[in-house]
């Protein structure tokens, strides 16, 4: 992944005054570098505001993002477009949830750049960069020896070789984790593949809610549980914020370059193996939780990715041509992928975004604005008071309707 040091105002999850939710959630986003007409340009420059580019009316979200017509929110930061889900919850189906969600803000902020090019007169692109995948921390899981930092570290060690299967390709330079007090992130490169970007989805959320039913975070649960431990291993500081990464000089040999089925690769305990089948071994202790949180036919995508059945972008001899274009539609490759139905929160979501008002006690209230991601602010229609709806409530209101 190409890394920089910027550091995102509107991060997902991102630590706020408002009240977090207090179920597990998860979120992702990705980031774009834009072209006009073949020349790299910030979106800053070249539309000002979001609001200069999408042509519907948006709702205001905290600092400087908007809530799309879609459902997501989009920002500019420091000279990327960066478009986000709403949050989901960590439950049977969230996987694909969540991936469906990005690629629809993606493809939603796709059509409105191409209607912006066909006024200008000019051709625009947008260049896949990076995605970063949320997972909620709740204070319910944290004790001394389970902190939010002793999670980002064990996971740095856990996750980074099985992800760069499932996401990175022969450009990539990295793949990260970065935690914060309520949330954890890992960070890697944008994944033009709808079906793969779901299996890494899948796999990273199986392996988060795996690893918080463990009694320690300390990173001698590695061992424990079996975890192949390749050697050397030298994480670093990530590029952005705290957190570290894993570069190719972290390890004996650069895992993007390489040839993921030859076994070149020393293990702690002595064994050489191929990245292939330290994925495949790094899978099993999670395959319950990753079945539970994707499904049965995306377990099967990332055991095949892991068996060399499935193709990994690394098997490619350069990055794929679609990173340089992408939005133009959700393609799940063609595979047997189980069409969830949307959540409750994503439910209440589009209700929001739609402004259809909510009556309690005789009051009637008009949506205002997004107050983080957890919580809407809402307007009295005859007082002009303003009070604050959670998701949780909204959901609880719309079942009292329905």
């Amino acid at each position: 992944m190409k890394q920089s040091n910027r550091n995102s105002h509107g991060a997902l999850l991102a630590k706020v005054r408002e009240a977090p939710p207090p179920r597990p959630v998860i979120g992702i986003e990705a980031e774009f570098t834009l072209y006009v007409d073949d020349a790299k340009r910030r979106p800053e420059d070249v539309f000002g505001t979001p609001a200069k580019l999408i042509g519907q009316p948006m709702i205001p979200r905290t600092g400087r993002s908007f809530q799309l017509p879609s459902g997501g929110a989009i920002y500019f930061d420091t000279g990327v477009i960066e478009v986000a889900t709403p949050i989901v919850e960590l439950q049977p189906g969230c996987c694909y949830r969540a991936t469906r969600l990005l690629w629809e803000q993606i493809r939603y902020v796709r059509q409105e750049l191409d209607k912006w090019s066909f006024r200008k007169n000019c051709h625009c692109r947008l260049e896949g960069f990076s995605t970063h995948y949320n997972f909620s921390f709740p204070d319910g899981r944290k004790s001394a020896r389970r902190t939010s930092s002793r999670l980002g570290y064990l996971l740095a060690h856990v996750l980074p070789l099985p992800v760069a299967l499932l996401a990175a390709n022969r450009r990539s330079t990295a793949v990260g984790v970065r935690p914060r007090p309520s949330r954890v992130e890992v960070t890697a490169d944008f994944t033009p593949d709808a079906a793969l970007m779901l299996a890494t989805c899948g796999f990273i959320a199986g392996v988060v809610e795996g690893i918080l039913h463990w009694d320690d975070f300390g990173i001698a649960q590695l061992a424990q549980h079996k975890i192949p431990q390749p050697v050397p291993f030298r994480l670093r500081k990530h590029s952005s914020r705290r957190g570290w990464r894993m570069l190719s000089s972290s390890l004996q040999h650069d895992p993007f370059t390489a040839d993921p089925n030859d076994k070149v690769w020393k293990l702690r305990d002595g064994r050489t193996e191929s990245l292939r089948s330290i994925a495949m071994e790094t899978l099993r202790p999670f395959r319950k939780e990753v079945r539970r949180l994707a499904d049965a036919a995306t377990l099967q995508h990332i055991e095949a990715v892991f068996a060399g059945d499935a193709r990994s972008l690394l098997d490619f001899p350069d990055r794929p041509a679609a990173y340089e274009d992408a939005g133009h539609g959700i393609d799940w490759n063609q595979r047997r992928v189980r069409h969830w139905a949307r959540s409750d929160y994503e439910k209440v979501i589009h209700r929001v975004i739609a402004r259809e008002p909510i009556r309690i006690d005789g009051k009637r209230y008009i949506v205002e604005r997004m107050q983080g991601w957890y919580e809407i602010v809402f307007r009295e229609s005859k007082a002009r008071r303003h009070r604050v709806f959670n998701l949780d409530e909204l959901v609880r209101l719309a079942r009292k309707r329905a």
